[in-house]
């Protein structure tokens, strides 16, 4: 492994001394991200073109005068010797991120780590990124969950919530009826949400509370950070038929349904065509491992909302329960469910969606099944990933 690196180090001398002359068709980094929480770091690498690994991502252990080192392979990218000093992060877990020219085809990012537990590599699309995401204590914390194990929040009680008022800011989500905007109503509805949980004593996280972009990433890395046991993200449906209606729940699976497609492809901000890119990323991560709790999550949610709504509001179509491959769920690490409560695009659940009366009766309904969820709960005996 040594040798790998310094050929590495070799391979950026040699293009530096050759002038770095770039061949064609390569693709370029456009930008970069990353944030650092307690435990939790992640690292976004946004690229010109799709992403493609070149074989499977290496840690190497600690050495005698460093730490452990984490490092993957673009294929068709090019950065020349930009970014030679690296990217500081000096977070307690992270030093620093580096990417070079490891052939001139291809591109090494290696992260300098000062700690690991574990960690996780996705690749996106729309736009094309690399996600890295890199768990464990601090340098000098002796955290909780910290080890070669840590336990994952899906195997504790739930005590946190993330809410995550779908779209905001520069993104209004879907338009309705009288200019009805989703953005609006997805956070309406989490502020009613929020203090609900808290009388149940939960303790609860949103990952906005104002009207403001932010993106998928810095949403899941919000909920990973906050140390969630439940991710509930909420929506707002809409359709080109005017009197379609109804409330339905989604949940994460590696599989879908095919009329869950429009939905997913909307809410993700891709096209039908560009949902297969997502489907292959999902089936490598290990999702059965949240589905089942995800989907139990989903069946209370749904049932409290058709069937536990006031009479004035009744009745309401049931759409079902669903899986689809929807970003905001997969991208964390723990039973997540995407409410869509009403369509914006139909006259009467427009006004109802405007209405402050029916998303606390909404919201009530979501408490209560989050609660019940929490109630049925068993103790789970947490087992050593391979």
């Amino acid at each position: 492994m040594t040798r790998r690196f310094g050929a590495f180090a070799a391979a950026l001398c040699a293009l530096a001394l050759l002038g770095a002359t770039r061949p064609s068709g390569l693709d370029d980094v456009l930008a970069h991200r990353h944030w650092s929480y307690p435990d939790y770091t992640r690292v976004v690498v946004e690229l010109s073109g799709p992403v493609t690994l070149k074989g499977e991502p290496h840690l190497l252990p600690p050495m005698s005068d460093k730490g452990a080192r984490l490092y993957v392979d673009l294929e068709g990218v090019w950065v020349g010797t930009a970014y030679k000093e690296g990217v500081r992060v000096a977070d307690g877990l992270l030093d620093r991120f580096r990417m070079g020219q490891n052939t001139r085809h291809d591109t090494r990012i290696v992260l300098d780590l000062e700690t690991h537990a574990r960690h996780r590599i996705l690749t996106l699309t729309h736009p094309d990124r690399l996600v890295i995401d890199v768990y464990g204590a601090r340098h000098g914390d002796a955290a909780e969950g910290s080890g070669p194990n840590p336990l994952p929040p899906r195997l504790r009680p739930v005590q946190t919530v993330v809410l995550d008022p779908g779209h905001g800011g520069r993104d209004p989500g879907a338009m309705g009826v009288g200019g009805l905007r989703e953005k609006d109503v997805t956070l309406r509805l989490a502020r009613s949400l929020r203090p609900k949980l808290e009388a149940l004593g939960f303790r609860v996280v949103m990952t906005r509370d104002d009207d403001r972009t932010i993106d998928l990433e810095e949403r899941t890395a919000i909920a990973e950070a906050s140390g969630g046991d439940l991710f509930v993200s909420l929506h707002a449906n809409a359709s080109r038929r005017r009197g379609a209606h109804g409330i339905e729940t989604y949940y994460p699976d590696a599989n879908h349904e095919r009329h869950t497609l429009r939905v997913a492809a909307r809410e993700n901000g891709v096209s039908h065509s560009q949902l297969n890119a997502l489907q292959r990323t999902l089936a490598k991560l290990r999702v059965s491992e949240v589905s089942p709790q995800s989907r139990h999550l989903a069946e209370r949610v749904q049932r409290q909302l058709v069937g536990g709504l006031p009479d004035r509001y009744r009745p309401v179509a049931d759409l079902g329960v669903k899986k689809g491959p929807f970003y905001v769920l997969f991208l964390s690490d723990m039973p997540s469910v995407l409410v869509e409560s009403g369509f914006v695009s139909n006259p009467i659940e427009a006004k109802r969606l405007g209405d402050d009366g029916y998303l606390d009766a909404v919201a009530a309904g979501i408490a209560t099944a989050v609660a019940e969820h929490r109630g049925a709960q068993t103790p789970v005996t947490a087992q050593t990933r391979p």
